[in-house]
């Protein structure tokens, strides 16, 4: 009876140890395996300087008088005075655009008290300008005492912050710069994988990341809008597997 006892134990204890070292192989495969597909993960830059191509301004600006009639008087002067001094900046009537009229009568206006009845109504009145002719548009907006001294009184809001220049041309040119921003994350890769005594194999994946219009130079607290000169920036994320 003892010697079957020792017989089955010690049967036991071989499969037993035969386990353990299938398991010891299978795990250094593994290993082996996952060493097999080293990666490393790099950005690639790639930027242009380019040039605004299309600008807005929306010129904002009111008038008042003691009747309605009488403001809108006033402000028919002063929308002609803003049309003649930009046709004399070179900007086509075309790209001039009223966007409409807002009538305050302060007298009736819950919310406002005293004032002089002499400015009882006040008509605001808003003109964009919508042009590729930036360097114009630029040119009028640095002129803007010429409207005052004409009396033409600007909306004290946001919309007389003067004009926003944009770039419509990315599409055009975002083909080259993904290939450039590609070619640089490679050339990244390949100075980590010399340095650490291996070769860049294929992408493993690809993301090209954000694709963003900047201002040429950036000003703290500034809106990068106003500036016609920009900057096209792509950065793309790529995985290599190394060999």
């Amino acid at each position: 009876m003892e010697q079957g006892n020792t017989i089955k134990l010690a049967t036991a204890g071989l499969v037993a140890a035969g386990l353990a070292a299938g398991g010891f192989f299978a795990g250094q495969g593994l290993v082996h395996s996952r060493l097999g597909f080293r990666t490393v993960t790099v950005k690639g830059l790639a930027e242009r300087e380019v040039k605004a191509d299309l600008g807005f301004w929306p010129v904002r600006f009111s008038a008042s008088g003691p009747t309605l009639e009488a403001a809108r008087q006033s402000l028919e002067a002063s929308e002609t005075a803003v049309k003649g001094f930009l046709t004399a900046k070179g900007l086509p009537a075309t790209a001039l655009q009223v966007q409409g009229i807002q009538v305050e009568d302060r007298i009736a206006n819950l919310y406002q008290s005293g004032g002089s009845p002499e400015a009882r109504f006040v008509l605001t009145e808003t003109i964009l300008v919508r042009t590729t002719e930036v360097d114009k548009l630029a040119d009028a907006s640095r002129d803007v005492g010429g409207l005052l001294r004409a009396g033409v009184v600007f909306s004290g809001d946001a919309y007389s912050g003067g004009p926003s220049f944009t770039f419509t041309g990315l599409n055009a040119m975002k083909g080259e710069l993904l290939s450039e921003a590609t070619k640089r994350a490679r050339e990244a890769a390949a100075e980590f994988a010399q340095e650490s005594g291996a070769r860049v194999g294929a992408i493993q994946t690809a993301n090209q990341g954000i694709i963003s219009i900047e201002p040429a130079v950036e000003i703290p607290n500034s809106n990068g809008d106003s500036q016609i000169d920009k900057k096209v920036r792509v950065v793309s994320t790529i995985t290599y597997f190394l060999k």
